[in-house]
């Protein structure tokens, strides 16, 4: 899988740092799955369409989602992939959250719109727009599995292209940020039938409290 060339490409075209990256994938092998890479940016609103209108407000960059069509054939190779590039860019820890199917008695709503915007389609607009700006041709059926099915998401801050390159106490990271690959950790197996959340901790601090 090339899932850090692809968020690196993203780095380089759209000259924004990342507050955070999120992953979704249905549990079924060979699917497609979705990258979603949050801004940190604002684009300006103006009163006209035209270059020296005054300023009228500021929009936050909305943030980019994108089908990954790469095969794995087992979860494993999936998870492991974004376990390494979560090391790769810097991320103090990667969350990993195993969510049931939302179509099910006892569901809440908070569940279904948690899907949807997983997948790249978050049923809200922020002042008319949509929040997400995503090229997913597959979403409708991702949604459709992951709500009979559940699915996987996985969400991690990278300091390597984001927001905290310069102030950060972590012991593990290189200058700039990142770390060499390969990461030490393995893939922690998944417990069908239950929302669960599991935690990689990557960064360490060697700071003392006082």
């Amino acid at each position: 899988m090339h899932l850090l060339d692809c968020i690196e490409t993203q780095l380089v075209c759209n000259r924004l740092p990342l507050v955070g990256v999120t992953v979704a994938a249905v549990p079924y092998a060979n699917t497609p799955f979705v990258l979603t890479l949050h801004w940190h940016g604002f684009v300006e609103t103006r009163l006209a369409d035209v270059t020296d209108a005054n300023v009228v407000a500021y929009q936050p960059v909305p943030s980019s989602a994108l089908q990954v069509n790469e095969r794995w054939d087992h979860f494993e190779e999936l998870d492991h992939e974004v376990l390494n590039t979560a090391w790769e860019l810097g991320a103090w820890r990667l969350e990993r959250t195993e969510a049931l199917p939302f179509v099910r008695p006892g569901a809440t709503e908070q569940e279904s719109m948690r899907c949807l915007g997983a997948f790249g389609t978050p049923p809200v607009l922020i002042e008319g727009q949509p929040p997400i700006v995503a090229e997913c041709p597959d979403s409708e059926d991702l949604i459709e599995a992951a709500s009979r099915s559940g699915y996987y998401e996985w969400i991690f801050h990278p300091v390597r292209g984001g927001l905290w390159t310069e102030r950060n106490e972590d012991s593990t990271l290189q200058e700039g940020g990142y770390r060499n690959p390969p990461c030490p950790y393995l893939s922690a197996p998944i417990r069908p039938g239950r929302n669960r959340r599991v935690v990689y901790q990557l960064g360490k601090s060697e700071r003392i409290a006082r």
